[in-house]
């Protein structure tokens, strides 16, 4: 999705430094807000007393997508040269083919809403620290792909942060180990995720928001008799805010932000890189703890705060060392096929 003309890079040659700088700042600041914003909006939504109902507030999100993945898709018909949006119909058997993808998705936002609703935010960062250490590892085992030792070092940092985490909050007194449970398999979700999103691509012609079209439709279906099995349709039945417009508001809110996030998380990979990016997102996760313990008015120990920055450094480090990596096995592609041009050339090819 984009506004027509910002996909042409062309114009981007002739904008000067200072446009260029302007631009990406704005990206990476609307990224924080939404970003931000949509942790604290679920965390509300989730810790609300009166209602416990997660899987209800997540299908609820869910929907919304939909909604407006085909909300998008009209109004690209009806505006061609402002709204660039893939056309998304219902079709069956591209349903059945997402569906594996689907279920994991189901336990990766499931798993991620109940990590934050029994951890917190200032917590979350490192309650959800081990996608990384489940990324190396899924991709051994899954893909037999191995990982460098400076990555695995990497990981050994971000998995000592997270052990120090849990430590301290145990002795500040909040630590909930039902929501580092679910922090744990969220992050493997969040691997697992990301493996079978590479194999159910081609299903929907390559195009990321076709992906989550049909994806956030199964995942309504599959949430229906969870909430059902899990008991969530009494506490909605006996919620005393049901009719309250201003609480529907706030789930149609946070499923918009939900939406949104897809949609600045490809801008700003597209106005920076995947590697700055990444190092956005940890500065962010930084940002949001901090935030999350001054509006709290928490007090955190020495070594809470270690944690964090282990976890968070260990991440950064591990995208550096990726990108260093992936950087190593291109050039020498980009010599070898130099050469053979080369070797053409000299040939009078």
């Amino acid at each position: 999705m984009a506004l027509a003309g910002s996909d042409s890079m062309e114009e981007g040659k002739g904008e000067t430094f200072l446009l260029k700088a302007i631009k990406i700042g704005g990206v990476v600041v609307l990224y924080w807000f939404i970003s931000i914003t949509m942790v604290f909006l679920n965390n509300y939504l989730l810790d609300s007393k009166d209602l416990d109902a997660p899987l209800f507030v997540t299908f609820y999100q869910c929907l919304v997508t939909v909604g407006l993945c085909y909300g998008m898709h009209l109004l690209s018909h009806l505006c061609p040269g402002v709204i660039d949006f893939p056309s998304v119909k219902f079709d069956l058997k591209v349903c059945r083919e997402v569906l594996p993808l689907s279920i994991v998705f189901i336990g990766m936002i499931t798993f991620n809403n109940l990590c934050l609703k029994h951890v917190g935010v200032a917590f979350y960062t490192v309650g959800r620290s081990l996608s990384t250490v489940f990324n190396v590892l899924l991709s051994y085992v899954i893909l037999k792909q191995t990982t460098s030792f400076y990555a695995i070092l990497c990981c050994g940092i971000i998995l000592g942060g997270f052990w120090l985490g849990v430590d301290q909050e145990g002795v500040a007194g909040s630590l909930s180990w039902t929501g580092v449970f679910f922090g744990v398999l969220a992050s493997a979700c969040v691997s697992l995720n990301a493996i079978f999103t590479k194999r159910v691509m081609p299903a929907v012609d390559g195009n990321i928001w076709k992906l989550s079209f049909y994806n956030n439709i199964n995942a309504c279906i599959l949430f229906l008799p969870l909430i059902l099995v899990f008991g969530e349709v009494g506490h909605l039945v006996h919620f005393s805010r049901l009719g309250d417009p201003t609480f529907w508001g706030m789930m149609t809110l946070g499923g918009v932000f939900g939406f949104a996030i897809g949609y600045v998380t490809g801008l700003q990979i597209k106005f920076t890189s995947p590697l700055t990016h990444n190092v956005s997102g940890t500065a962010k996760a930084c940002a949001q703890t901090v935030i999350a313990v001054v509006y709290n008015q928490s007090s955190k120990s020495f070594l809470w705060w270690t944690s964090n920055l282990m976890v968070l450094g260990g991440s950064s480090a591990y995208t550096w060392v990726k990108g260093m990596e992936m950087k190593k096995v291109h050039i020498p592609q980009e010599e070898s096929k130099e050469k053979l041009l080369g070797e053409k050339s000299d040939a009078g090819v």
